[in-house]
């Protein structure tokens, strides 16, 4: 499988073009994203293992659900990349939380000798220690926080990172090591 190329240069001028208030570049945005927006969605997806039974389509068609009452302010195609990201990883949260209180039975105890279910359990559980523990770096850091997401859940590189936050590649690098020794010392800690 090929790696789509980059998205037009156009599509700054999209964004800004929907953000102020022409809904036809709406359509153009995500006609023209639309297939790194589901490359993003399958790794967002792979990442959560079998613990999501949602397909890349669904996962990325409900993103854009929400970001149709919202018209964020994009700077470029950066932002915008990493802010569906963003997106899908809320999705995919409440998609594992709403999972995790079906199978407790709201409430009720379910005891299951099934392997299958409790790999399923473990992969929901780890998606939601990871978020909490994400939560928990952007409260502490949430510039670690943002060079840690963009880098892993939207795919950027260093210096697309850079742009977008408006730092040095040299500060990206930093907060970069930073998360990642922070989130392997308290992934699944409560604080």
């Amino acid at each position: 499988m090929t790696e789509p190329g980059p998205l037009p240069s156009g599509l700054t001028q999209l964004l800004q073009s929907w953000h102020n208030g022409d809904n036809a570049s709406f359509d153009r945005v995500f006609d023209l994203a639309y297939a790194e927006l589901r490359r993003i969605a399958a790794q967002r997806l792979r990442a959560a293992e079998h613990g999501a039974t949602l397909s890349p389509t669904e996962l990325l068609h409900e993103a854009v659900v929400r970001v149709i009452g919202s018209k964020p302010a994009w700077q470029n195609r950066a932002h915008f990349l990493a802010s569906m990201s963003l997106y899908m990883r809320a999705v995919l949260v409440d998609h594992a939380r709403a999972r995790h209180s079906e199978r407790r039975g709201g409430g009720v105890l379910h005891i299951t000798l099934s392997q299958v279910d409790v790999g399923m359990e473990s992969s929901m559980m780890d998606l939601l220690s990871l978020d909490s523990a994400l939560q928990r770096l952007q409260m502490q850091d949430e510039r670690s926080s943002s060079v840690l997401h963009l880098s892993y859940f939207a795919g950027l590189d260093r210096q697309e990172i850079a742009e977008v936050l408006k730092v040095s590649v040299q500060i990206v690098d930093r907060e970069l090591r930073f998360a990642k020794s922070w989130l392997n010392a308290h992934i699944g800690t409560d604080l």
